[in-house]
């Protein structure tokens, strides 16, 4: 019975330790921007830039509405939400439909350009979840939102549309 209390003890200190390290990773800065539903689907969320210690960032994606077993498709563009074509500055994790999560760790843009979290917290940029990477799915938007400069700069009186991705 002490043997197997000492071994829960150990597990506990370890996951603790674990879980402390993770924590850790990160600087505590951190800035969150709204998801808003694209298309039909009653899908919406967050997105959450946190400023690693390192100075990069990871994003954190948190949907509401999603389900299945599909990988949803997850761009970082530049410009605002309305703009159409605008470039993708960088592929982040896709979203996992089952759980509505979607982690990426990035310190640099498509262009291989360094990015820090002060960066992407002053870019002029959006993302945007699709439905698919590939066919007519690709240009249906699950949800989606400005960040950085363009999320400052949204127009205050309502929502605008969103601009249609650009083909590559």
């Amino acid at each position: 019975m002490k043997k197997l209390l000492g071994i829960a003890v150990c597990g506990m200190i370890l996951f603790s330790c674990q879980e402390n390290e993770t924590v850790n990773d990160f600087t505590g800065n951190e800035t969150t921007y709204s998801l808003q539903p694209g298309s039909q689907y009653s899908i919406a969320g967050i997105a959450t830039i946190k400023e690693r210690r390192d100075g990069t960032a990871s994003v954190f994606i948190t949907l509401t509405g999603t389900s299945g077993d599909n990988k949803l498709p997850v761009h970082l563009h530049l410009g605002n939400i309305a703009t159409p074509a605008a470039d993708v500055a960088a592929l982040l994790n896709p979203v996992d439909s089952k759980t509505g999560i979607s982690e990426t760790k990035i310190s640099q843009l498509a262009d291989e350009t360094s990015v820090t979290y002060a960066d992407l917290i002053n870019l002029e940029a959006c993302i945007k979840v699709h439905l698919s990477d590939t066919g007519a799915e690709r240009d249906i938007i699950l949800a989606g939102g400005d960040i950085g400069l363009s999320a400052t700069k949204s127009a205050s009186s309502g929502r605008v549309g969103f601009g249609t991705c650009k083909s590559e």
